[in-house]
């Protein structure tokens, strides 16, 4: 019993910052998941054209810091909102299967106070066995309950250390891609100066030569 209430507990905590999003329903939840998608979408492509943007300036890597620590913080409201919604549809879903077993549990005990009610059956004879009895007793549920719920945060857990990790390893991809982009950047406007300077000195040779008196004829 006190695992069913330590965990309806973290439900209603759950339930609770899920409403300051403005999630109430399952439904307001699927459309909120969609929501962070679309925006994920949105902030990758913004993202991407500032590093366009950012390829034309002279502090490229100033550039990309900020559109980076934009696009970090972006992700992280998208992050929340997403966390929210998924923590607000499994909340849910466990409140659910919590009613159902209270009300089966509630059914057990007006069977049982029925049962109680009843006249005692004839005592049996020597050589009759006993017979097994029927259905789950109300603690055997509460133990597959408890069991289940469990179970439900070990894979919890464990898929967010795992989505976290994809999270990392995507972030230090990307961060790799944009070094090596404004490094190639950098090569170019190198090789581009040098290109410069050297026809400016050839202009400048032909200008001189161009400009010196023919020598004497012998």
């Amino acid at each position: 019993m006190k695992a069913i209430i330590t965990v309806a507990a973290m439900l209603a905590a759950t339930l609770a910052a899920a409403q300051a999003q403005n999630v109430q329903t399952v439904a307001q939840a699927d459309a909120a998941l969609v929501k962070v998608a679309q925006d994920r979408a949105v902030i990758n492509d913004e993202y991407a054209a500032s590093e366009r943007e950012c390829s034309t300036k002279f502090f490229v890597n100033n550039c990309l810091d900020k559109a980076k620590e934009k696009r970090r913080v972006a992700l992280a409201d998208a992050r929340t909102r997403e966390v929210d919604a998924q923590h607000f549809k499994r909340a849910d879903s466990v409140a659910r299967r919590d009613a159902d077993l209270a009300e089966r549990a509630r059914k057990d005990a007006d069977e049982a106070e029925l049962r109680a009610a009843q006249p005692p059956k004839p005592a049996k004879t020597e050589h009759e066995e006993p017979k097994p009895a029927s259905g789950v007793r109300v603690v055997d549920r509460e133990a597959q309950h408890d069991a289940k719920v469990q179970r439900q945060e070990r894979e919890d857990a464990a898929n967010a250390a795992k989505r976290a990790a994809n999270v990392e390893a995507f972030e230090r991809k990307k961060a790799e891609s944009v070094h090596r982009q404004a490094e190639v950047a950098r090569k170019k406007a190198e090789n581009d100066a040098k290109a410069k300077q050297a026809a400016e000195r050839a202009e400048a040779e032909k200008k001189k030569a161009a400009a010196q008196p023919p020598a004497p004829a012998q």
